[in-house]
């Protein structure tokens, strides 16, 4: 017993000094069997898809063609190796603020959710998950939610597990002036999951803007952000694809950037690694397609073991103690 209560104390101290989660410090410190390796560190093949984008919600033939592509991308994963694949933003449908507007398609006003044709959703999703399930296939897939009425849906992503259950379920919290006014209710906490040992976190639509939501996946120790949207297009100038590499290297772990395929030309969908390089992107001829890449844990790669901690400690006031004080040419800024 007191073995392991010294044994937790040693854990504990490491993470206080490294910055990193307990769980983390555990991996370094447990031994090892006698005369065996230390253990290869988590790796994960991720498959990033880029799809057709639909905006009419009220088309079934649309809703199913969605799902078709879908599930033909998860057979091509599938062939790939890949464990998990992550799509963008409404892969099912990304409804047009105009053809749902109860006073379009002239003017944007409150959504009318009564047109959506959600039993063609539902198929679509249903059918999915049991691909999912054949394929043993963790599927990442943008959504809307449906809530009781007369509360908006979610702006979602599904996490689907290669059991072809949902195993949770993002929703976007910081939304677009449009999103929020008329179409969607916010989500309110961030979802982390993992697969074989590598930690995901999700985040949705516009959120790219917001440092803070990825500042708080780094802290909860994730190794990959799968990122969905469908910004990044021309018109913006490609700033979606910027700033996720800047948080991917600002943070020190992996980002999936799941967009259409129509935004092929200028950011087309791929996996940042965590120095804020591209690692693999998707053709850019505006097709639907994927690219595949392996995935290694956040607590075995070189960049996040040596720089998030340091960052971690950095921000915890690391400097206090080492701060000049009543110095006049410390205090003095208007002199040589």
């Amino acid at each position: 017993m007191t073995t392991n209560r010294n044994f937790k104390r040693r854990v504990r101290a490491r993470a206080a000094r490294t910055g990193q989660s307990y769980t983390t410090a555990l991996r370094h410190l447990r031994p090892s069997p006698q005369g065996e390796a230390a253990p290869e560190p988590p790796q994960v093949r991720l498959a990033v898809a880029q799809t057709t984008l639909r905006e009419d919600p009220r088309d079934g033939a649309e809703l199913r063609a969605s799902g078709l592509e879908v599930r033909r991308l998860m057979r091509e994963a599938h062939r790939a190796g890949a464990r998990i694949v992550h799509f963008a933003e409404g892969a099912t449908c990304s409804p047009h603020k105009r053809l749902l507007s109860a006073d379009g398609p002239e003017e944007v006003g409150p959504a009318d959710w009564n047109r959506f044709e959600w039993a063609a959703l539902q198929e679509e999703l249903t059918a999915t998950a049991r691909l999912a399930a054949e394929l043993r296939l963790w599927t990442v897939l943008g959504s809307v939610h449906r809530l009781t009425p007369p509360h908006r849906p979610h702006n979602s992503l599904y996490v689907i597990s290669d059991r072809g259950a949902v195993a949770t379920r993002y929703d976007e919290r910081m939304l677009s002036h449009t999103k929020v006014s008329y179409l969607y209710a916010p989500g309110s906490a961030p979802v982390t999951f993992e697969v074989d040992g590598v930690r995901f976190g999700c985040a949705l639509g516009m959120e790219v803007h917001f440092p803070e939501i990825f500042g708080e996946y780094e802290r909860l120790d994730v190794d990959c952000v799968l990122f969905s949207t469908t910004g990044g297009a021309p018109d913006d100038g490609g700033i979606f694809g910027i700033e996720a590499r800047a948080h991917a290297a600002t943070n020190r772990y992996w980002t999936s950037f799941a967009v259409p395929a129509g935004h092929g030309p200028l950011t087309p969908a791929g996996l940042i690694a965590p120095d804020g390089d591209w690692a693999a992107r998707c053709p850019q001829d505006g097709t639907p397609a994927l690219v595949v890449a392996d995935v290694d844990g956040g607590a075995e790669n070189e960049a996040a073991v040596l720089a998030r901690p340091w960052r971690r400690r950095a921000r915890a006031g690391l400097y206090e103690s080492h701060l000049v004080r009543q110095d006049a040419r410390s205090e003095n800024r208007t002199g040589f």
